[in-house]
């Protein structure tokens, strides 16, 4: 027999993205990381309720946090805990991908932001990158060519 009480999987994992990375930044390399997260943040993410527009990553004592990410506690949030929604979160990374992202920094001018929150395996999961900041043209540039890119669907379908 097969399993009776089977999860039915969510339509897609991502919690919440940070599209003003991909805006602002060419993102070179991409790292997974944990989360240390109370139990209200959790559900708050199950919910949908996380944000990650005003974001970034600060490196400090060998360890990785994330600023700034915004977790709204539900209603049905404990009664005996002050929530905090923009509270300071640890990042879990190993030590080998620290010395990375802190070498890539210190030494190579790059920035660390956070690009998005997904589930994997029921944990939640941060995809962090090292990004070199873009200039106004660059942004130009990647802007026409997704605009060329839509035309040129259009011109396929109709054509």
């Amino acid at each position: 027999m097969g399993k009776a009480n089977k999860k039915a999987k969510a339509p897609s994992a991502t919690i919440a993205q940070n599209r003003k990375a991909r805006h602002e930044y060419h993102l070179e390399e991409h790292f997974e990381a944990g989360l240390v997260l109370e139990g209200w943040e959790v559900k708050s993410m199950r919910a949908g309720k996380a944000n990650l527009s005003e974001a970034y990553v600060l490196l400090k004592d060998g360890e990785a946090f994330l600023f700034g990410a915004r977790m709204e506690p539900l209603n049905t949030a404990s009664t005996h805990i002050t929530p905090d929604p923009i509270r300071t979160r640890k990042l879990l990374l190993n030590r080998r991908e620290l010395s990375l992202i802190y070498s890539g920094v210190q030494k190579d001018g790059y920035t660390c932001v956070p690009v998005s929150l997904y589930w994997k395996k029921g944990f939640a999961k941060c995809d962090i990158a090292l990004a070199k900041g873009k200039q106004k043209y660059d942004k130009r540039a990647t802007e026409k060519e997704r605009d060329w890119n839509r035309q040129k669907q259009r011109l396929m379908r109709q054509g």
